[in-house]
């Protein structure tokens, strides 16, 4: 089965800048879309960034585009997400996920998750 383990997560100052990374472990991993979620405490998860396998392209929370970028490198078995310009709000549990090929051409919901990494941002 598919393993993600996520990385990174730290205490930063508003304004910084953090990069999250996502290990991957399956022979598969380049037939699976990867993105990032995050859950503030008392708050619904929701999505953040995504990055196609089919399509070689990403997408990301409308209110998050131009401050975080994600990123993959099939060889290494990695997904990254470069987070720039923090904010308070930004504090969250921030979780990687996949899902198959198949299920991103379904637009189905990602079906493996990792255990999550905490990135505060205090002003």
């Amino acid at each position: 089965q598919v393993q993600l383990v996520e990385s990174g997560g730290r205490s930063v100052q508003a304004g910084g800048s953090l990069r999250l990374s996502c290990a991957v472990s399956g022979r598969t991993f380049s037939n699976y879309a990867m993105a990032w979620f995050r859950q503030a405490p008392g708050k619904a998860r929701e999505f953040v960034a995504g990055i196609s396998w089919e399509r070689s392209s990403t997408r990301y929370a409308d209110t998050l585009k131009g401050r975080f970028t994600i990123s993959r490198d099939n060889a290494k078995n990695t997904v990254d997400l470069q987070m720039n310009s923090l904010k308070p709000e930004d504090t969250a549990v921030y979780y990687c996920a996949a899902r198959t090929l198949w299920a991103e051409r379904l637009g189905s919901e990602y079906g493996y998750w990792g255990q999550g990494t905490q990135v505060t941002v205090s002003s």
